[in-house]
């Protein structure tokens, strides 16, 4: 358990920095994101994760790098989860490409905070009441057979219960106000679609932290290391969207493969008082997994392209 303050405060100190270097000089005015910006976006907080991980690595030894790396692709994978979500939610309510950049920036702000709630909450439940190792454990395993046997996502924001909260005491514009939250309308306050779009993003995210943060104890039971690669992998979050938003139907291997992930760390759990599966051990089984999973995907998309582009046969032609 990490002890002293300071590490937090100053990694707190750098996170609002990068934030408010993000939203206020590079994206203060509303711009459709192009893939060649995210690239760069998404170079930026891979390379800032990896240059912490490397801080990790000669601060607090090899073993607790080993855990920051493998938290950080557990939680990077499972983002692309997220990203799913995200494109839905966009689609239903037709928020501007332009607006899109500002609802994740305030999502993923919001999440951070959620996240450290969720993170602090679990690391006292854990060291005060051992056996809920295990019932993490069981979460975990069931929510990776659901992930594995789902077939398709759905997003129903009109059932979403914060929203339907909102709406009963908070009046709604019926347009887009710009890249406003809230405008102000015949002396009274009034929220936008814009702000409906983020209060769903945040209520999203509390499922998917629910989800993610007991993988990441089961690397890990250092609240520090389980912060920091949570923290560093929804930064990244927003710049990967805008990257892959338009190829997600690549990756149809991808979701049961996140099953997969998350039933290992979950039996890793249960386990833990029988055997404990080493970290690189665990490094090697997630990597493998989703490696195979996206190969397999971009293979059977380009077999996909290829059978669709053979011309028919004269007997597939007769009526």
């Amino acid at each position: 358990m990490t002890t002293s303050l300071w590490p937090w405060i100053l990694f707190t100190l750098f996170i609002v920095a990068m934030l408010v270097l993000d939203l206020g000089v590079f994206h203060r005015k509303a711009h459709a994101v192009s893939k060649r910006e995210a690239l760069g976006w998404c170079s930026v907080w891979v390379s800032l994760a990896m240059g912490f991980n490397l801080g990790i690595y000669f601060w607090k030894g090899v073993q607790q790098g080993l855990e920051f790396f493998t938290g950080y692709l557990i939680e990077y994978s499972l983002s692309v989860d997220n990203i799913f979500v995200f494109l839905l939610i966009f689609s239903y309510f037709a928020v501007p490409e332009e607006y899109r950049h500002r609802v994740l920036f305030w999502g993923i702000l919001g999440a951070i905070v959620m996240r450290l709630a969720f993170i602090l909450a679990g690391a006292a439940l854990l060291q005060r009441f051992y056996w809920m190792i295990y019932l993490f454990g069981g979460f975990l395993v069931f929510t990776g057979i659901k992930f594995i046997r789902e077939k398709e996502m759905h997003v129903e924001p009109e059932k979403n219960p914060v929203l339907r909260l909102f709406r009963r005491y908070f009046p709604i514009t019926p347009n887009y106000e710009g890249q406003r939250f809230f405008i102000r309308q015949s002396s009274r306050w009034l929220a936008t679609p814009l702000f409906v779009v983020l209060l769903i993003v945040e209520s999203t995210d509390v499922v998917f932290a629910v989800d993610s943060i007991p993988a990441i104890f089961a690397i890990t039971r250092d609240p520090f290391i389980v912060y920091t690669s949570n923290v560093f992998a929804i930064l990244g979050l927003r710049s990967l969207y805008f990257l892959l938003a338009g190829v997600m139907g690549m990756f149809r291997y991808l979701k049961p493969a996140l099953g997969i992930v998350l039933a290992f760390v979950g039996a890793k759990m249960l386990l833990s008082e029988i055997y404990k599966i080493p970290t690189g051990i665990s490094l090697a089984v997630i990597a493998t997994v989703l490696g195979v999973a996206v190969v397999a995907s971009i293979l059977a998309t380009r077999s996909d392209r290829k059978r669709s582009s053979l011309p028919q046969s004269s007997e597939s032609r007769q009526p």
